[in-house]
């Protein structure tokens, strides 16, 4: 079996297990890193593990597990004080972590399905994700690429309305 095929079964394992139940708090570092070690466990050693070393994206490593733990945080109080539409909550905590970038790989089908597991234990549905290939370099690659960066400059609108996305328009 190829190691693309090998992962994707891993990573539907993981998200089996992460929708198979309602869980009362996703919103902790360990979870969060439990979450990518069910994703990846079977296809890397180091899954839920931290980087070590600099990327060309992500924040130093020695400061990834503060960053979760606030951003953990920070996520619980916008959803206990509504400050924006859930959507818009789902769509700034996937960006923030995105940008942490905790892992050395799958950093971002993790993000996705932990903002897909926050919409849907608000009773949200998950969003489409432009409903295409975000593996591999193509056009809804590149959208979602764009919208992340309009993102890093607070423009949320283009990850929102990505995120939203099925027609691949």
């Amino acid at each position: 079996m190829q190691l693309n095929e090998w992962e994707q079964e891993n990573i539907i394992a993981g998200e089996t297990w992460a929708f198979a139940r309602r869980r009362r708090n996703i919103l902790t570092q360990e979870f969060v890193d439990e979450l990518h070690r069910r994703m990846f466990g079977r296809t890397w050693r180091w899954a839920g593990q931290h980087r070590t070393t600099e990327k060309n994206i992500g924040i130093d490593p020695a400061r990834i597990a503060v960053a979760l733990k606030n951003l953990c945080e920070d996520v619980a109080v916008q959803i206990g004080k509504r400050a924006y539409p859930l959507e818009e909550i789902a769509a700034r905590f996937h960006h923030r972590l995105v940008s942490i970038h905790p892992y050395p790989n799958g950093n971002g089908r993790h993000a996705r399905t932990m903002t897909d597991l926050l919409l849907v234990g608000n009773g949200a549905p998950r969003f489409s994700w432009g409903a295409g290939d975000l593996i591999h370099e193509g056009e809804v690659r590149s959208r979602y690429i764009a919208a992340l960066q309009a993102a890093d400059q607070r423009d949320y609108g283009p990850l929102l309305r990505f995120a939203r996305s099925g027609s691949g328009k």
